[in-house]
Protein backbone atom coordinates (compact mmCIF):
# COMPACT_ATOMS: atom_id res chain seq x y z
CA UNK A 1 0.00 0.00 0.00
CA UNK A 2 0.98 3.67 -1.02
CA UNK A 3 2.19 6.12 2.05
CA UNK A 4 -0.22 9.45 1.99
CA UNK A 5 1.22 12.23 0.75
CA UNK A 6 -1.15 15.86 1.02
CA UNK A 7 0.02 18.52 -1.51
CA UNK A 8 -1.70 22.13 -0.50
CA UNK A 9 -1.88 25.09 -2.13
CA UNK A 10 -2.42 27.82 -0.25
CA UNK A 11 -3.57 31.24 -2.55
CA UNK A 12 -5.86 34.35 -2.56
CA UNK A 13 -6.16 36.72 0.41
CA UNK A 14 -4.65 33.92 2.48
CA UNK A 15 -1.18 34.60 1.50
CA UNK A 16 -0.98 38.28 2.07
CA UNK A 17 -3.04 38.21 5.16
CA UNK A 18 -1.01 37.47 8.42
CA UNK A 19 -3.56 35.74 10.59
CA UNK A 20 -5.94 33.92 7.70
CA UNK A 21 -2.02 32.54 6.57
CA UNK A 22 -0.87 31.78 10.44
CA UNK A 23 -4.16 29.90 10.77
CA UNK A 24 -3.51 27.74 7.37
CA UNK A 25 0.58 27.42 8.65
CA UNK A 26 -0.74 25.77 11.95
CA UNK A 27 -3.63 23.18 10.23
CA UNK A 28 -0.68 22.37 7.73
CA UNK A 29 1.95 21.42 10.71
CA UNK A 30 -0.75 19.09 12.32
CA UNK A 31 -0.70 16.94 9.47
CA UNK A 32 1.44 13.87 10.06
CA UNK A 33 1.54 12.82 6.54
CA UNK A 34 4.61 13.67 4.37
CA UNK A 35 3.10 17.05 3.12
CA UNK A 36 4.53 19.92 0.35
CA UNK A 37 3.20 23.42 0.70
CA UNK A 38 2.55 25.54 -2.82
CA UNK A 39 2.04 29.32 -2.30
CA UNK A 40 0.70 31.66 -4.26
CA UNK A 41 1.30 35.43 -3.54
CA UNK A 42 -0.12 37.18 -6.88
CA UNK A 43 -1.83 39.89 -4.70
CA UNK A 44 1.35 41.02 -3.14
CA UNK A 45 3.33 40.92 -6.54
CA UNK A 46 0.81 43.07 -7.98
CA UNK A 47 0.99 45.78 -5.09
CA UNK A 48 4.75 45.65 -4.73
CA UNK A 49 4.62 46.34 -8.83
CA UNK A 50 2.97 49.05 -8.26
CA UNK A 51 5.14 50.76 -5.83
CA UNK A 52 7.27 50.17 -8.31
CA UNK A 53 5.51 52.05 -10.51
CA UNK A 54 4.64 49.10 -12.69
CA UNK A 55 1.40 48.03 -14.28
CA UNK A 56 0.92 44.87 -13.96
CA UNK A 57 -1.60 43.30 -16.09
CA UNK A 58 -4.29 40.28 -16.05
CA UNK A 59 -5.93 38.66 -19.17
CA UNK A 60 -8.82 35.98 -17.89
CA UNK A 61 -7.87 35.60 -14.61
CA UNK A 62 -3.61 35.30 -15.94
CA UNK A 63 -0.86 37.26 -15.18
CA UNK A 64 1.06 38.99 -18.10
CA UNK A 65 4.97 38.60 -17.01
CA UNK A 66 7.03 41.37 -18.98
CA UNK A 67 10.39 41.69 -17.97
CA UNK A 68 9.69 44.40 -15.25
CA UNK A 69 6.93 41.72 -13.83
CA UNK A 70 9.33 38.65 -13.82
CA UNK A 71 11.77 40.34 -11.01
CA UNK A 72 9.03 41.37 -9.31
CA UNK A 73 7.70 37.77 -9.09
CA UNK A 74 11.01 36.14 -8.35
CA UNK A 75 11.14 39.52 -5.67
CA UNK A 76 7.70 38.52 -4.01
CA UNK A 77 7.20 34.60 -4.60
CA UNK A 78 10.48 33.18 -3.97
CA UNK A 79 11.86 35.63 -1.73
CA UNK A 80 9.81 37.92 0.89
CA UNK A 81 6.61 35.41 0.33
CA UNK A 82 8.72 32.40 0.10
CA UNK A 83 11.13 32.93 3.47
CA UNK A 84 8.25 34.00 5.73
CA UNK A 85 6.19 31.30 4.85
CA UNK A 86 9.37 28.81 5.77
CA UNK A 87 10.02 30.48 9.07
CA UNK A 88 6.73 30.36 10.40
CA UNK A 89 6.36 26.53 9.48
CA UNK A 90 9.91 26.60 11.37
CA UNK A 91 8.54 28.13 14.24
CA UNK A 92 5.73 25.42 14.40
CA UNK A 93 8.66 22.85 14.13
CA UNK A 94 8.13 21.96 10.29
CA UNK A 95 11.51 21.80 8.86
CA UNK A 96 10.58 23.25 6.06
CA UNK A 97 13.00 23.92 2.81
CA UNK A 98 11.63 26.55 0.56
CA UNK A 99 11.98 26.42 -3.09
CA UNK A 100 11.88 27.66 -6.44
CA UNK A 101 11.79 25.10 -9.87
CA UNK A 102 15.41 25.93 -10.31
CA UNK A 103 16.17 24.40 -6.77
CA UNK A 104 17.98 20.76 -7.68
CA UNK A 105 16.26 21.36 -10.82
CA UNK A 106 12.47 20.16 -9.01
CA UNK A 107 10.65 21.89 -11.81
CA UNK A 108 11.49 22.33 -15.29
CA UNK A 109 9.30 24.69 -17.60
CA UNK A 110 9.37 26.08 -20.87
CA UNK A 111 8.28 29.64 -21.85
CA UNK A 112 4.71 29.00 -23.27
CA UNK A 113 4.57 30.11 -27.09
CA UNK A 114 3.06 33.07 -27.89
CA UNK A 115 -0.36 32.45 -29.83
CA UNK A 116 -3.81 34.99 -29.61
CA UNK A 117 -2.06 35.89 -26.33
CA UNK A 118 1.68 36.59 -25.30
CA UNK A 119 2.31 36.17 -21.43
CA UNK A 120 5.80 36.80 -21.74
CA UNK A 121 8.15 34.77 -19.35
CA UNK A 122 5.39 32.52 -18.22
CA UNK A 123 6.37 28.79 -17.79
CA UNK A 124 4.83 26.09 -19.14
CA UNK A 125 5.94 22.61 -16.87
CA UNK A 126 7.59 20.49 -18.94
CA UNK A 127 9.23 17.89 -16.34
CA UNK A 128 9.04 17.26 -12.40
CA UNK A 129 12.28 15.98 -10.81
CA UNK A 130 9.80 13.73 -8.19
CA UNK A 131 13.40 12.45 -6.88
CA UNK A 132 14.18 15.63 -5.27
CA UNK A 133 10.66 15.34 -3.12
CA UNK A 134 10.95 11.67 -2.08
CA UNK A 135 14.32 12.78 -1.08
CA UNK A 136 13.42 15.29 1.10
CA UNK A 137 10.51 13.73 2.47
CA UNK A 138 12.57 10.25 3.72
CA UNK A 139 14.73 12.78 5.62
CA UNK A 140 11.88 14.45 7.03
CA UNK A 141 11.70 18.13 5.69
CA UNK A 142 8.46 19.84 4.34
CA UNK A 143 9.21 21.22 0.59
CA UNK A 144 7.46 24.79 0.25
CA UNK A 145 7.24 25.74 -3.46
CA UNK A 146 6.82 29.16 -4.71
CA UNK A 147 5.41 29.95 -8.11
CA UNK A 148 8.87 30.18 -10.51
CA UNK A 149 10.23 27.45 -12.31
CA UNK A 150 13.21 27.49 -14.93
CA UNK A 151 14.11 26.35 -18.21
CA UNK A 152 17.15 24.68 -17.56
CA UNK A 153 19.04 27.68 -19.84
CA UNK A 154 19.24 30.11 -16.70
CA UNK A 155 15.84 31.57 -17.59
CA UNK A 156 13.37 31.76 -14.36
CA UNK A 157 9.72 31.81 -15.03
CA UNK A 158 6.27 32.87 -13.60
CA UNK A 159 4.27 29.68 -13.51
CA UNK A 160 0.73 29.23 -12.12
CA UNK A 161 0.81 28.01 -8.53
CA UNK A 162 -2.10 25.74 -9.34
CA UNK A 163 -0.63 24.27 -11.69
CA UNK A 164 2.45 23.42 -9.87
CA UNK A 165 0.54 21.74 -7.21
CA UNK A 166 -1.22 20.04 -9.61
CA UNK A 167 1.79 18.87 -12.01
CA UNK A 168 3.84 17.88 -8.45
CA UNK A 169 0.98 16.29 -7.42
CA UNK A 170 0.57 13.47 -10.71
CA UNK A 171 4.18 13.36 -10.78
CA UNK A 172 4.55 11.65 -6.94
CA UNK A 173 1.17 10.21 -7.56
CA UNK A 174 3.53 6.73 -8.88
CA UNK A 175 5.11 6.72 -5.65
CA UNK A 176 2.54 7.63 -2.80
CA UNK A 177 -1.46 8.11 -2.29
CA UNK A 178 -1.50 11.76 -3.23
CA UNK A 179 -4.45 14.25 -2.01
CA UNK A 180 -4.65 17.51 -3.42
CA UNK A 181 -6.33 20.38 -1.81
CA UNK A 182 -6.62 23.94 -3.09
CA UNK A 183 -6.68 25.99 0.15
CA UNK A 184 -8.55 29.70 -0.46
CA UNK A 185 -10.61 32.30 1.43
CA UNK A 186 -14.02 30.42 0.27
CA UNK A 187 -15.63 26.66 1.42
CA UNK A 188 -15.34 25.61 -1.57
CA UNK A 189 -16.75 26.52 -5.52
CA UNK A 190 -19.56 28.95 -4.80
CA UNK A 191 -23.12 28.16 -6.93
CA UNK A 192 -23.18 32.54 -6.30
CA UNK A 193 -20.23 34.43 -4.81
CA UNK A 194 -22.63 36.15 -2.41
CA UNK A 195 -23.91 33.28 -0.56
CA UNK A 196 -20.40 31.73 0.77
CA UNK A 197 -22.86 29.00 2.27
CA UNK A 198 -23.63 27.95 -1.28
CA UNK A 199 -20.75 25.51 -1.70
CA UNK A 200 -21.33 22.75 -4.77
CA UNK A 201 -20.36 19.74 -2.92
CA UNK A 202 -19.27 17.25 -5.80
CA UNK A 203 -18.30 18.91 -9.06
CA UNK A 204 -17.02 16.39 -12.49
CA UNK A 205 -15.72 17.95 -15.56
CA UNK A 206 -18.70 18.09 -17.64
CA UNK A 207 -21.01 19.90 -14.71
CA UNK A 208 -18.04 22.43 -14.44
CA UNK A 209 -17.90 23.52 -18.76
CA UNK A 210 -21.46 23.68 -18.06
CA UNK A 211 -21.27 26.87 -15.07
CA UNK A 212 -18.53 27.99 -17.32
CA UNK A 213 -20.53 28.67 -20.09
CA UNK A 214 -23.58 29.76 -17.67
CA UNK A 215 -21.32 32.46 -15.68
CA UNK A 216 -21.38 30.49 -12.64
CA UNK A 217 -17.54 29.72 -12.37
CA UNK A 218 -15.50 32.38 -14.19
CA UNK A 219 -11.81 34.09 -13.95
CA UNK A 220 -9.14 32.37 -11.87
CA UNK A 221 -11.35 29.77 -10.87
CA UNK A 222 -11.39 28.38 -14.05
CA UNK A 223 -7.57 27.06 -14.31
CA UNK A 224 -7.37 25.73 -10.92
CA UNK A 225 -10.96 23.35 -11.86
CA UNK A 226 -8.78 21.96 -15.13
CA UNK A 227 -5.58 21.76 -13.33
CA UNK A 228 -7.29 19.51 -10.46
CA UNK A 229 -9.26 17.71 -13.00
CA UNK A 230 -6.11 16.81 -14.92
CA UNK A 231 -4.36 15.62 -11.35
CA UNK A 232 -7.41 13.52 -11.18
CA UNK A 233 -6.92 11.66 -14.49
CA UNK A 234 -3.39 11.18 -14.12
CA UNK A 235 -3.57 9.15 -11.32
CA UNK A 236 -4.21 11.99 -8.00
CA UNK A 237 -6.32 10.09 -5.35
CA UNK A 238 -8.09 13.52 -4.33
CA UNK A 239 -8.45 16.77 -5.14
CA UNK A 240 -10.47 18.99 -2.80
CA UNK A 241 -11.17 23.28 -2.68
CA UNK A 242 -11.66 24.88 0.48
CA UNK A 243 -10.75 27.14 2.95
CA UNK A 244 -8.37 26.24 6.17
CA UNK A 245 -11.61 24.36 8.02
CA UNK A 246 -11.57 21.83 5.63
CA UNK A 247 -7.92 21.07 6.68
CA UNK A 248 -8.97 20.06 10.37
CA UNK A 249 -12.71 19.00 10.26
CA UNK A 250 -13.58 16.60 8.25
CA UNK A 251 -17.11 17.37 7.82
CA UNK A 252 -16.31 21.02 7.00
CA UNK A 253 -18.04 22.15 3.74
CA UNK A 254 -15.92 21.54 0.73
CA UNK A 255 -16.07 20.82 -2.86
CA UNK A 256 -14.64 17.47 -4.25
CA UNK A 257 -13.67 16.90 -7.51
CA UNK A 258 -14.85 13.98 -9.33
Amino acid sequence: MKQKLHIVKVGGHLVNDADALQEVLLAFAKMDTPKILVHGGGRHATALATKLGISPKMIEGRRITDAAMLEVAVMSYAGLSNKKIVAQLQQLDVNAVGLSGADGNCIEAVKRPVKEIDYGFVGDIVDVNAAVFTSLAAQDFVPVLCAITHDKNGQLLNTNADTIAAQVAIALSATYEVSLFYCFEHAGVLRDIATPTDVISHLNATQTETFVEEGVIHQGMVPKLHNGFDALKNGVNEVVISNVTALTQSEAPKTTLQ
